[in-house]
Order: C-alpha cells, then structure tokens, then sequence
C-alpha cells in the first residue's frame, strides 16, 4: 500500500496569518454628543467644563473611536481636545468607527512589517480569521507581499486563490 505524502507540509508554501497580528487590547466608542447641549450644540465653556470633569482613566490600555451619534456640527478643535484628555491613558484615540480604528491600526502594521523571510516563496495570506480583521488589511499585504514573494495567493493550502505570479 502506498504511504499517503503530505505534499504541502514538504513545499515551501509559507503562510502570513494577518489574525496572528490583531493588535490585542479593550476597544470603545466614545459618543461626544453627550457633551452637547441637546446633544447638539458646542458650548464651548461648558464643552471644557464637562471634559475636566470626565473620569478620563476609565479608558486606561484601550484603543478609543471618538464618534458623535448626533447631526451635530462639530469643530476640529474639538476632537483634538478630547484627544489631550485620553493621551495619557489610550493605547490610541481615532475619529471614527471602531472598524475603521482597526483598519488604521493595520494599516500600521503591515507598513511596519518585515516581509523579507517571503522573498522569492510561495505565499499563502490565510483567509478565515476568527478576529475583525479588515479587508484593507488583506490588501495591503498582497501589495506589500508581490514586491517579494514568487507568488501570491488566498484561502487555505487546500483550496487557495491564486493573485500574483512573479514573472
């Protein structure tokens, strides 16, 4: 009977898992229009007098999304206020959603990520995560990965998409 071979397992077939580099952490959305007058009106004064008074440390390690669930117009100023105020405790503070805090946070990632042990191999970007990561985030690998790899592809070593092909 012959042996069953592990093709994959003996190929040169290297795999980037971008849910291995999921920036661990707490993650909330901080809605301003509770310093609002109505939820949408700045009053400047009253705006700085409810921020000093804010328990700020609650959000000690944890990344920020800064968002306003109201129609109101809000100067940038503000923003940049309330950024002074989480400094000192946040991983990192973001205007916007949570998801796009977390394309951002990858965005950082893999323009710092060292992808030169992928030169000239097949590479697989795995596809199932069980982390948000984002779709900006496979891409940004792929454009980073095809100035090295041999090759590019998507999935699983079993069922793979094929993307680029070093010519």
């Amino acid at each position: 009977m012959d042996e069953i071979v592990n093709r994959v397992a003996q190929s040169k077939l290297m795999t980037l898992d971008l849910e291995e580099y999921y920036p661990e952490g707490k993650r909330e959305e901080l809605d301003i229009s509770m310093w609002l007058y109505e939820g949408l009106i700045l009053k400047e004064k009253e705006f700085r007098a409810s921020l000093d008074a804010y328990n700020w440390e609650q959000y000690k390690d944890t990344y920020v999304a800064l968002t306003c669930s109201t129609d109101a117009i809000i100067p940038g100023w503000a923003h940049m206020l309330i950024a002074t105020k989480l400094e000192p405790y946040v991983k990192m503070v973001f205007n916007g959603s949570l998801s796009e805090l977390d394309t951002v946070l990858y965005k950082t990632i893999i323009s710092n990520l060292d992808v030169s042990k992928y030169k000239d191999a097949p590479v697989i970007i795995k596809g199932c995560s069980n982390k948000p990561v984002p779709t900006n985030a496979y891409l940004w690998a792929t454009l980073k990965l095809q100035k090295v790899a041999k090759n590019v592809m998507y999935g699983e070593a079993c069922s793979s998409v094929p993307l680029f092909k070093k010519k």
